[in-house]
């Protein structure tokens, strides 16, 4: 197959696995992250360039603010309705959650904007495509 063919598109619940796993999209075998907070620029594996353009990530924060919102909404009328917790404690219990959750879930919300967005647009970008490494290259002012 050649370099600037699409590859073929793996299917949508194993492009969500990949991204559970913290794995990259197209090949499954690639780490996204050295540690809790700096990802790798390419696939180990396959080298797929997992930073497309400048900006790309900016949809994974929709992803984190949207599930974060939407579980901080859910969780403050179950303790309220509940009776658990006073309002109060509710207010800050879902506060903390509020502050800790979308740290904890950065990578995941990354690594599902990658997923996504590789099993609804998948990329040629490997070691054999040319334009891509030159657009890099450009963006970098080499």
């Amino acid at each position: 197959m050649s370099a600037n063919m699409p590859t073929p598109r793996s299917g949508y619940w194993t492009t969500v696995g990949r991204a559970w796993r913290l794995r990259c999209p197209r090949c499954g075998q690639g780490r996204l992250f050295k540690n809790l907070i700096s990802m790798n620029a390419d696939c180990d594996h396959c080298h797929l360039h997992y930073e497309r353009e400048p900006g790309y990530f900016l949809g994974s924060i929709y992803i984190n603010y949207g599930l974060t919102a939407l579980l901080v909404t859910l969780f403050y009328f179950a303790l309220f309705y509940s009776g658990v917790v006073s309002p109060q404690a509710g207010l800050w219990i879902v506060t903390a959650f509020a502050l800790v959750f979308p740290i904890w879930f950065f990578r995941y919300a990354r690594s599902l904007w990658m997923g996504f967005d590789h099993y609804w647009d998948p990329t040629t970008d490997g070691p054999n495509d040319a334009s891509a490494t030159e657009l890099r290259a450009e963006n970098r002012g080499e």
